[in-house]
C-alpha cells in the first residue's frame, strides 16, 4: 500500500516495489562486510509450539547476510530449553539461546539485583534487555534488528527492509522503526494504535498544546510495532521499559538521545498479522486493559519529564477530548473498512474506546499518586559502570548453557 508522502518530522521509507528481495539481500550482504548484522528474537517457549515461529525460522534459514541470531527464551524449564536447542538447530547462521530462566542467567540476575540494577518484572522488556546486553558483550556486530516471534504473515523481505536503512553506507540513520497496516481474516485490526494511541496524541495536542515530542510521536505510522533496528552505538544508552510501554518508551528514548534526522520508519509489509491480545475489560492486569494503562503512563511520564504539568482537572479534560477524537475516528475506520471489503463492528469499537477512556483515567490517577514511578531498566552503560565484569558474566553463562545443551 505504498505512497511517497513525508508527513512527519522523521524520515519515511516506502515500499515503491522496484526492488526484489534478492536485490535487497545482495546489497545487505555487501553492507555486512563493513557493518555486520545481528537479529534478536525474544520468544516464549509456547511460541515454539505455535503456528508462526516454525515458518519464521524456515525463512530465516534463507537469509544470507546475518552474522548472528540471538534468541531470548522465556518460560522454559531444562527439558524445554533442550527442545528449543533442537528447534533452532537448523539455522545456518551463528546462533545462541539465552535461557533466561536457567540457573546461570538467574545467577547473573541475582548479582544485578544485589546492586539494584536487575529488571523487576519478567516479560518482553526483560528478555530484550538481556539479549541486547549479550549483543554488546559479544561485540561481533555493529547493527541489530528485532522482531516478534508470533508473526503469521512473515516474509524474508520484512527483515531486509528493517535492517537496510541503518546499514546502508550513505544513510545517516541510527534507528529504524517498522510499520505496516493490520488486517486479517477480513477484519481491520490494530485496535490499540487506531483507537488509543492516535486519538490520544491528538487529544494531548488539544489539551496541553502542540509540542515537538507529540509531533515526533505522531509521525510514526505504527508506533506499537514490535519491529525495529538500530546501530550498536545506540544500545548502551538505551533504557528499556519493562512493561507494555516498551515500544512507546523506546521511541521516547530515541527522541531524548538523537536528532530527528537520525531516526526513520520503513514500510516492511503489505499486511501483518500476529497473536491478538484479549481486551480483558474485567481484568486491569491483563490483555489490552493492562497494555492501554501502561501506554498512557509512558506518554504521560515523558511529557511530565519535558515540563508539562498534570492535574486531575487536566486528566478529566484530556479524557473528554480523547473520547470525542476516538469516536470521530471510528467513522473513518468503518468507512475505510467498508470500501476495502473488510468488516468492523462499530459496537465493539466504541466499547473498546470506553475501556481505553477509563484506562486513561486510571493511568492519570496512578501517575498523580506515584509520579516518581518509572518502569525503565537501567541502561547498559550504567550497569557496566556498577559491575565492570557484567559482560564477561553474561557471555560465560550463555556460552556454558549453549555448550551443555
Amino acid at each position: 500500500m505504498a505512497d511517497f508522502a513525508q508527513n512527519g518530522i522523521i524520515g519515511t521509507l516506502h515500499n515503491l516495489r522496484y526492488r526484489t528481495t534478492e536485490e535487497l539481500d545482495h546489497d545487505l550482504k555487501e553492507f555486512g562486510r563493513d557493518r555486520p548484522m545481528a537479529l534478536v528474537l525474544p520468544c516464549l517457549f509456547s511460541e515454539l509450539e505455535g503456528p508462526a515461529l516454525g515458518a519464521i525460522v524456515d525463512k530465516l534459514c534463507e537469509v544470507p547476510y546475518l552474522e548472528e541470531i540471538i534468541i531470548g527464551l522465556d518460560r522454559a524449564d531444562a527439558s524445554q530449553y533442550e527442545q528449543a536447542q533442537k528447534f533452532f538447530d537448523r539455522l545456518p547462521q551463528r546462533k545462541v539461546i539465552l535461557w533466561n530462566d536457567g540457573p546461570r542467567l538467574m545467577n547473573v540476575n541475582a548479582r544485578l539485583d544485589e546492586l539494584g540494577l536487575a529488571p523487576q518484572e519478567p516479560g518482553k522488556g526483560r528478555n530484550v534487555w538481556y539479549c541486547l546486553g549479550y549483543f554488546l558483550a559479544a561485540g561481533r556486530c555493529q547493527a541489530v534488528g528485532l522482531h516478534d516471534c508470533d508473526i503469521l504473515t512473515y516474509e524474508r523481505d520484512m527483515l531486509a527492509r528493517l535492517l537496510y536503512p541503518i546499514v546502508h553506507p550513505s544513510f545517516n540513520y541510527v534507528f529504524c522503526k517498522g510499520y505496516y497496516y493490520r488486517a486479517a481474516g477480513g477484519k481491520l485490526n490494530g485496535r490499540v494504535v487506531r483507537l488509543l494511541v492516535t486519538p490520544l496524541l491528538r487529544a494531548l495536542q488539544l489539551t496541553i498544546g502542540q509540542n515537538d515530542y507529540l509531533d515526533y510521536m505522531g509521525s510514526f505510522r505504527y508506533p506499537l510495532a514490535g519491529e525495529f533496528s538500530m546501530r550498536a552505538e545506540v544500545v548502551p544508552s538505551l533504557r528499556i521499559p519493562s512493561d507494555w510501554g516498551l515500544e512507546i518508551g523506546t521511541l521516547s528514548e530515541m527522541y531524548r538521545n538523537y536528532s530527528h534526522h537520525r531516526i526513520c520508519q520503513v514500510d516492511i509489509a503489505d499486511a501483518y498479522d500476529h497473536k491478538h491480545q484479549p481486551v480483558s475489560p474485567d481484568n486491569p492486569q491483563g490483555g489490552l486493559h493492562r497494555m492501554s494503562v501502561d501506554i498512557c503512563k509512558a506518554l504521560i511520564r515523558k511529557l511530565a519529564v519535558n515540563g508539562k504539568v498534570f492535574s486531575p482537572e487536566v486528566f478529566r479534560t484530556l479524557k473528554a477530548s480523547y473520547y470525542r477524537a476516538a469516536l470521530d475516528m471510528i467513522d473513518h475506520y468503518c468507512n475505510d473498512a467498508t470500501m476495502s471489503g473488510l468488516t468492523l463492528d462499530r459496537h465493539t469499537e466504541e466499547a473498546t474506546v470506553e475501556l481505553f477512556s477509563q484506562a486513561l483515567m486510571n493511568a492519570g490517577e496512578q501517575f498523580l499518586r506515584d509520579p516518581h514511578s518509572a518502569p525503565f531498566i537501567p541502561n547498559w552503560a550504567r550497569v557496566v559502570s556498577a559491575c565492570p565484569d557484567i559482560f564477561e558474566m553474561i557471555t560465560d553463562a550463555v556460552n556454558q548453557d549453549n555448550a551443555a545443551a
